[in-house]
């Protein structure tokens, strides 16, 4: 009884991790190395985040998490760097209302402190501090996204 799920059918809910994979990274510094140089104030950094959810099986999913930041002192720009980090997730035992926040609140979850490593990596070996990413809420993220996309249905064409 004890691997019994709530719907009965004998299998425990399972998200299981089958790899991770950087996708996509880049680190640009258009202004090396005048750009390394020490400043009286800190860059402003701009960042932004994405997460996209794509089917490879019935039971595998592609999970990308986007993470971008930009950094800059009055006009110039100091480094931008872009992370695409995925990972492939078997989703086995969940009810199907339960699959959208799994594929885009806690995949994303799993995948974050390793793009975080990754991002902290690519600042350092590029001559600047690492850019430690704050924690990111993606169940914030996700119901924010869902809002949207609600008031954008609601909209009416005239």
């Amino acid at each position: 009884m004890a691997n019994e799920d709530v719907n009965g059918n004998g299998k425990a809910p399972a998200l299981n991790v089958l790899a991770q994979y950087v996708k996509d990274l880049s680190f640009e510094s258009p202004g090396a190395p005048n750009s390394l140089r020490g400043r009286e104030t800190a860059p402003g950094i701009a960042i932004n985040v994405n997460v996209a959810a794509n089917p490879i099986s019935d039971k595998d999913f592609d999970v990308n998490l986007t993470l971008n930041a930009k950094a800059s002192h009055d006009k110039d720009v100091l480094f931008n760097v872009e992370l695409i980090y995925g990972g492939v997730f078997r989703v086995e035992g969940f009810p199907q209302e339960h699959m959208l926040p799994l594929l885009f609140i806690e995949c994303p979850r799993l995948l974050f402190p390793f793009a975080r490593q990754i991002i902290a990596d690519a600042t350092r070996n590029g001559g600047f501090p690492p850019l430690m990413l704050d924690p990111i809420d993606f169940a914030q993220m996700f119901q924010q996204k869902i809002a949207e996309d609600k008031a954008k249905s609601n909209v009416q064409v005239s």
